[in-house]
């Protein structure tokens, strides 16, 4: 089918372009917040792969460390979700199936990231 349309005709009602800069700036925000984060952890499971079950329960059971990990899990899940936000719009280009792989993705990696965290409370708050 031949489109008799000019460029600008095509573009008006795809949205704005301005939107993509804050989620732009929203991953490398998280990138960048990721990087000590990630260090503090390597250097952690190096240190509890030393240790027994009640060395480990004991490690998340301070303070310092739970917060970190809790920190560590939610900024790790909310820029996976936005990196694999960013390939379904770029490559998936049928309405229906992107509205359903961005809200499965955002389902996702919210209850991954949810239950990740309560994972850590529970063991830091004294339930496990």
């Amino acid at each position: 089918m031949v489109s008799y349309r000019t460029p600008l005709g095509r573009a008006r009602g795809l949205g704005s372009a301005k939107h993509g800069a804050s989620h732009w700036v929203a991953e490398r925000v998280s990138s960048i917040a990721l990087v000590p984060l990630v260090i503090w952890a390597v250097y952690g499971v190096l240190r509890l792969a030393a240790g027994d079950y009640g060395f480990a329960v004991h490690w998340v059971q301070d303070p310092l460390n739970a917060t970190l990990l809790v920190l560590t899990l939610a900024i790790s899940f909310w820029h996976m979700q936005s990196g694999m936000r960013v390939v379904v719009e770029d490559y998936i280009h049928k309405a229906l199936t992107k509205s359903a792989l961005l809200l499965l993705n955002l389902f996702v990696c919210g209850l991954a990231g949810a239950l990740a965290i309560f994972s850590i409370l529970k063991v830091a708050l004294g339930g496990a």
